[in-house]
């Protein structure tokens, strides 16, 4: 009988498409019994090509484009195209407009909150706290359509303001549901930070301290989670955030330290959901201008000739669910940007996973990968296909193949 036993250290693959993944992606995990050794992963399985076809197009086309890269966090990336063109074509976004950029953005963070509870519960096993959290993010939804009239790819943002205003026959509505979401704070974070099997799976678990937090460039969530106080809301503030009152939402907050674990990760997000509320209602409360004073330039023909004489380059930074995201625009005086391209927060955050998952249970990869909320349609950029090969880029090759780009675009 031959001897096809095999001696640890193995390799487990998962992905690109598994259960336990919510995104195409390929880890490659090195274990020893069930503790992880080793892990790396392949991203890059969901490429679609969008900047490609972004710059093909007109900045007024682009932004329903920039809605379309994420399902969950469009607003984001509308917004941040729009600040980047704004810049580069000098167009001033009208007060109220940005304090409605505003709103939307909160909403968004509300309903991706939930969205990641919801599977972070499920990650857990604990699926009927999953339907829970499913079914509150739907109200969140509601105010959605019923603000944009879409539930998803809102189609609100418009370079130089908004396509849609906030009437005051509209406020009882909108605070109807912030009043939903405050009165569920307190048993979100029961059921979420109180339960034991909650406790005992994700304490200790995943931990990136704040020196690795830090050395990793992770932002939002994830990074705060570890005692980073980031935030582009804060630091660098757009929209109406410098007109709001509100803080940093760290572990301190609720914990008397800060662990840097799943745990934390959960008490950021639920925190964020009434800081979200508190934000929306000083919004309202404030909301400048007079009604309809919403567009830069309501003319198309006057906005489209506006963009076309525009050169110059912008980077467009905004605050998103995961953490700060950004698009650069380069343009030429064209119909079309010259160089348009975009990086979300799950590229900051996604090579913590190196550090979070090494030396941790097989059992506990769904959850840890979970817990840095990742998005690889918001995230992959390129895909690389060579046939029957296999290639590994150096950093000095990719350096030179960074400056070669930048000389190509002088």
């Amino acid at each position: 009988m031959s001897d096809n036993k095999k001696n640890a250290p193995y390799k487990i693959p998962i992905g690109p498409i598994h259960p336990a993944l919510k995104e195409p992606i390929l880890f490659t995990f090195k274990m020893n019994g069930e503790v992880i050794e080793e892990v790396d992963f392949s991203p890059g399985k969901v490429h679609r090509g969008i900047e490609w076809m972004g710059m093909r197009r007109n900045p007024v086309q682009i932004v329903h484009l920039t809605d379309r890269i994420c399902g969950i966090c469009g607003v984001t990336h509308t917004f941040a195209f729009s600040r980047a063109v704004e810049q580069v074509a000098g167009i001033r976004v009208p007060e109220r407009a940005q304090y409605i950029r505003t709103i939307m953005a909160e909403l968004e963070r509300i309903q991706s909150h939930l969205l990641w509870a919801g599977v972070a519960a499920h990650e857990l096993g604990f699926d009927t706290l999953f339907n829970l959290a499913w079914r509150v993010r739907e109200e969140s939804l509601d105010v959605i359509e019923y603000i944009t009239g879409n539930r998803i790819n809102y189609g609100i943002i418009q370079i130089g303001g908004v396509r849609r205003d906030i009437v005051k026959e509209q406020i009882p509505r909108i605070e109807e549901a912030l009043s939903y979401y405050e009165g569920l704070v307190d048993k979100m974070l029961k059921l979420f930070l109180h339960d034991k099997t909650i406790n005992m799976r994700c304490r200790g678990s995943g931990i990136l301290t704040k020196k690795a937090a830090l050395e990793l460039c992770t932002v939002g969530p994830t990074a705060r989670a570890s005692g980073l106080k980031f935030d582009v809301r804060i630091d660098s503030p757009y929209g109406a955030y410098g007109d709001i009152d509100f803080d940093m939402v760290l572990p301190e907050c609720y914990l008397s330290e800060t662990n840097g674990d799943v745990y934390d990760r959960i008490v950021v997000r639920i925190l964020e959901i009434p800081q979200s509320v508190s934000i929306i209602r000083q919004c309202l409360k404030n909301m400048p201008g007079e009604e309809g004073d919403i567009l830069w330039e309501p003319k198309m023909p006057k906005l489209l000739s506006a963009c076309k004489k525009a050169g110059g380059e912008a980077v467009g930074r905004v605050e998103a669910p995961r953490g700060e995201c950004i698009h650069y625009v380069r343009m030429k005086k064209a119909d079309a940007p010259y160089m348009w391209k975009v990086k979300a927060s799950t590229y900051s955050n996604q090579l913590a996973w190196l550090e979070i998952l090494k030396g941790e249970q097989i059992a506990d990869i769904p959850i840890i990968v979970a817990s840095i909320d990742p998005c690889m349609s918001c995230t992959d950029r390129v895909s690389v296909i060579r046939k029957n090969s296999s290639e590994i880029f150096t950093k000095e090759q990719l350096h030179r193949m960074s400056v070669e780009k930048t000389r190509g675009l002088n």
